[in-house]
């Protein structure tokens, strides 16, 4: 995933949804889908139709989730035989990995660290509808034709099961101006899981966005002391899935 550092094609379908606004974009995904910031306060995701999720699935995750924490409200959404799309209404905050928080890691890591805790705090486990668990991510990754290591099969004990963001890379947490966390994005695989799934993959993430030496900053800043065992498995989980 990557900020676009050039001009992009607007997809015909984006056009019609922007309803004549003026498209910027801001984000481009593995899967060749790209997110337009539009300037009257929306942003429009669109991409081809993805094995591993869905906007349809996200659409039905932020709805749910928006009840106890602060996520995007949906404005609109829809899909075809071959693309879909999201519409959603902006949120004043940034990205954890703006240009701004690049250059305030200490202060982008905590805020990443404690927004992190808080969703896991704040999203019921018993009323959640969503599954993340291990056995999932294999099957789901069995759909797209990947065969996990049969190493990676049998997981660490639970420590603790939460509603998991299930892409919690620090891209993915939006930071308000006064450094504190603001909101999550990006929630399309979003369900039940061990806590470490989450804090494995943003623990990770913070040395692709901010470089090394900030991992157990972001564990100390959610609030526990590192897991060596359960950091690894879950994030050659994450690598093999």
């Amino acid at each position: 995933m990557s900020i676009p550092e050039e001009e992009l094609p607007v997809p015909a379908r984006v056009r019609e949804v922007a309803r004549g606004a003026e498209l910027v974009p801001v984000w481009r995904n593995d899967y060749g889908g790209v997110t337009f910031r539009t300037d009257d306060g929306r942003y429009i995701k669109h991409g081809p139709l993805n094995a591993e999720s869905s906007l349809a699935g996200e659409t039905e995750r932020l709805e749910w989730a928006g009840r106890w924490i602060r996520v995007p409200h949906v404005l609109d959404a829809g899909a075809d035989e071959t693309e879909e799309w999201l519409v959603t209404r902006a949120i004043p905050g940034e990205s954890a990995v703006a240009a701004r928080w690049v250059a305030e890691p200490a202060t982008a890591v905590r805020a990443v660290g404690e927004g992190l805790r808080a969703l896991h705090d704040a999203l019921p486990v018993d009323e959640c509808p969503f599954d993340w668990s291990v056995p999932s991510r294999i099957a789901n990754a069995a759909g797209r034709g990947i065969r996990v290591p049969r190493s990676l099969q049998e997981p660490p004990p639970i420590d603790r099961l939460v509603v998991c963001h299930a892409d919690a890379c620090c891209p993915n947490t939006l930071i308000a101006d006064d450094g504190r966390w603001l909101a999550h994005v990006d929630l399309g695989l979003m369900g039940v899981g061990d806590r470490w799934g989450d804090i494995a993959v943003a623990s990770m993430s913070t040395e692709w966005n901010y470089g090394p030496g900030w991992e157990d900053a972001l564990i100390e800043a959610y609030g526990v002391a590192p897991d060596r065992e359960r950091l690894a498995y879950y994030r050659d989980l994450w690598n093999a899935t």
